[in-house]
């Protein structure tokens, strides 16, 4: 009996839905780990004071979040340099952020629980997210407005979240200002001087055409002199506020409203009031900008950059993937030579793509690059223009590492479309290329759509051949804009991947980093699943055209 199961194939069959499931528990494990890991930062945490007493050192007061605890040997502890009796096993210590780095010099640190007082939670605790020096903890005092004091007490919180409002938008607008308005001016200034510069090249420099350009110049740099008191306006406005605060050593100090990005008073925050809170956070984490090394702020450059990178490879690698497929299936005289080129894709899947994006830097960037410098670019150097690390540049190298990928899948989709469809459609007069074009392509398209799935789902993830064909810690602009040719190619990008490297391991911060490592890549893995999926839409759609077109 237990030998006709052997033979009956049954024990494969479970093993392989027991590997399927399992694989599938370790997928869904890992994706939720870094979800609660990652979407937990932007919740309010509590804010806690205590007494710190150590034997023999005179107490300490603290105000912060607890980050995490945990329960060590005490040898790790005493190792550390925190005190510990000789008779103690195990300790409880806590990581606290304490903010205050301005002041302090730290922003979090590790405390015995042992050692603590009793946890309580005041409800006048002030926490403030600012645009430098991380968070500020401490007790609020009084709203002042050119160094006089308008409100105080209680009344002081109403006053504060209006100012931080008002504060927060003036900053956006000297942002509109600054980022689109004045860099728009700075973008058409360059490009006149650009100009000046071709008319120079070409010998057409008459005075005629060098005073309208001139005019010009003159024009822009007017416009850009109002621009620039206007923004001065707003900060002026901007800086008249401020808060001043009591820290928990006892010591005031002053924060100017400008540097404000949020403020908060969690121990009374009631639930919907932390909703909010954390929906405003979340939307500042997708759609902002980073600052303090990329370890505040938001990472929307690098969701841009991912996601545009990943269309120009998709539009690069695809057409070419699919033509040399058909030309290897379709065309090519089937013997060594062909074997030997299939042999060589099968091998450059295999090659590492740091070796990839040795080639694309010598051979893109420094060699085609260089060469389309000298050709369409003179009025610009020595200031490269492509031959620098750029968008383009970085796409075609992941095309490159991909290539194989798309050839493979659809040579594999051509491969199964049956030899009575070419015959029937050569018997009913139809050319050869009208055979392959008009039949055997469109029923594989859904293998086709298979290859571009596996190669969005490999390029959207690399990050080692980037880091020398394009990719940056932090890009001043995005490669789109409102700005002719609107999409620029030559710029330098970020990269979701890249980004979660440096906050990870280049970060002078690591304890504040490290939830954002966790978020940056939840949104990583969302991007790649979203891409995916709706390639696998596309591919559904055409597999269904297909059949109802042969019903």
């Amino acid at each position: 009996m237990l030998k006709q199961w052997y033979k009956s194939g049954s024990p494969y069959i479970w093993l392989n839905a027991g590997a399927i499931a399992i694989s599938m528990i370790m997928v869904v494990g890992l994706i939720g780990l870094i979800a609660v890991r990652g979407l937990s930062h932007f919740w309010p945490a509590a804010v806690i004071e205590t007494t710190y007493t150590v034997p023999d050192e005179e107490p300490v007061r603290l105000l912060g979040t607890v980050r995490r605890s945990e329960t060590v040997t005490a040898t790790v502890v005493r190792e550390a340099g925190f005190y510990v009796p000789e008779d103690q096993m195990i300790v409880t210590r806590h990581l606290l952020q304490l903010g205050n780095r301005d002041i302090t010099s730290r922003d979090f640190a590790w405390y015995i629980g042992d050692h603590m007082g009793e946890w309580t939670y005041p409800e006048n605790a002030l926490v403030l997210e600012r645009m430098t020096w991380g968070n500020f903890y401490g007790y609020l005092e009084a709203i002042l407005e050119d160094g006089e004091v308008v409100a105080e007490g209680e009344a002081a919180w109403d006053e504060l979240y209006e100012r931080v409002a008002r504060a927060v938008d003036l900053r956006q607008q000297i942002l509109q200002i600054e980022r689109y308005d004045i860099g728009g001016i700075a973008y058409q200034q360059e490009q006149i001087r650009l100009a000046q510069r071709r008319l120079e090249l070409r010998g057409e420099d008459t005075p005629e055409a060098m005073a309208e350009l001139e005019e010009q110049h003159a024009a822009l740099q007017e416009e850009y002199e109002e621009l620039d008191l206007h923004r001065n306006d707003l900060r002026r406005q901007m800086d008249r506020d401020s808060v001043r605060a009591e820290t928990a050593e006892g010591r005031t100090v002053t924060i100017a409203m400008s540097d404000i990005v949020r403020a908060a008073r969690p121990n009374v925050m009631s639930f919907g009031e932390k909703i909010g809170h954390y929906v405003d956070s979340f939307k500042e984490f997708v759609f902002d900008y980073p600052r303090e090394a990329n370890t505040e702020g938001g990472i929307f450059p690098a969701i841009f950059g991912t996601v545009l990178m990943v269309i120009v490879m998709s539009i690069i690698v695809t057409p070419v993937g699919v033509l040399a497929a058909i030309y290897l299936r379709e065309y090519a005289r089937q013997g060594p030579f062909t074997r030997l080129i299939r042999i060589c894709v099968n091998n450059l899947a295999g090659v590492p793509s740091i070796v990839f994006g040795v080639f694309g830097l010598g051979f893109f960037v420094y060699f085609l690059g260089g060469a389309i410098d000298d050709q369409f670019f003179q009025a610009a150097q020595p200031a490269p223009t492509f031959g620098r690390p750029g968008l383009f540049w970085a796409s075609l190298t992941l095309a490159l590492l991909t290539l194989p990928v798309v050839i493979v899948a659809t040579e594999e989709g051509l491969s199964r479309i049956p030899k009575s469809v070419r015959e029937g459609s050569l018997a009913l007069g139809a050319t050869k290329a009208e055979t392959i074009w008009r039949t055997v392509v469109p029923m594989a398209a859904p293998a086709m759509m298979t290859g571009l799935i596996l190669a969005v789902a490999r390029a959207a993830g690399e990050v080692a051949p980037l880091m020398l064909v394009g990719v940056v810690k932090l890009a001043p602009n995005l490669p789109m804009d409102g700005n002719f040719p609107y999409l620029h190619l030559d710029r330098s990008f970020m990269h979701l991947g890249f980004h979660i490297y440096d906050v990870g391991f280049q970060s002078p911060n690591v304890e504040a980093a490290r939830p954002l490592v966790y978020a940056t890549a939840l949104t990583l893995v969302l991007i790649i699943i979203v891409l995916n999926l709706t390639a696998i839409a596309i591919r559904n759609r055409l597999r269904e055209k297909f059949k109802s077109d042969s019903d």
